[in-house]
């Protein structure tokens, strides 16, 4: 008798084969932001507000 797999969806139900499509899609289109000056320009505000944060947790 063969044993099906059991595939890991981190609790969301949602199949691996559909999260990796959805991946396929989104993974361009972030790196496309991140490589924009919008995208740079907020990558450096949100920096900033994580070393804000860090001091004030000291």
């Amino acid at each position: 008798m063969a044993r099906k797999k059991k595939v890991n969806d981190y609790g969301t139900g949602i199949p691996y084969h559909e999260v990796e499509a959805l991946a396929r899609v989104l993974l361009p289109e972030i790196q496309a932001f991140f490589e924009s000056e919008e995208g740079q320009r907020e990558f450096a505000e949100w920096k900033a507000q994580q070393e804000q944060n860090k001091v004030k947790q000291d």
